[in-house]
């Protein structure tokens, strides 16, 4: 299936709007590696996003993780993390996520989303 370009903003309104199978992690079963998530996000998605509880994300525009994991229910990111993620801007690149990243990254968010 071709990924579909959309805005950023675009993105976010229809994950929160998808229909998403849930993962392992969603359903209940393993819970992901909160460190390995973490890991993941500096690694790929760090250069723009911020990735901890206070830190500003490096590009102005670019949404702190935190913000999207207080948003969003993770089990509907799991399915655009699945598919890829795919923006209007040049400076995002495709990304998509293997079932365990997928199972990490929103165990990391949800240990964000956490007091």
């Amino acid at each position: 299936m071709p990924a579909r370009l959309i805005s950023p903003a675009g993105l976010l309104a229809a994950v929160t709007l998808s229909c998403a199978a849930p993962t392992p992690a969603a359903a209940g079963g393993d819970p992901g590696d909160p460190a390995a998530g973490l890991a993941f996000a500096a690694a790929q998605c760090g250069a723009c996003h911020a990735t901890g509880r206070a830190d500003a994300s490096p590009v102005e525009g670019a949404p702190p993780f935190r913000a999207v994991a207080g948003r969003w229910p993770l089990d509907s990111l799991a399915e655009a993390l699945a598919e890829g993620i795919v923006t209007g801007h040049p400076a995002m690149p495709e990304t998509v996520l293997g079932p365990d990243q997928i199972d990490d990254f929103l165990a990391y968010l949800d240990g964000l989303a956490r007091p």
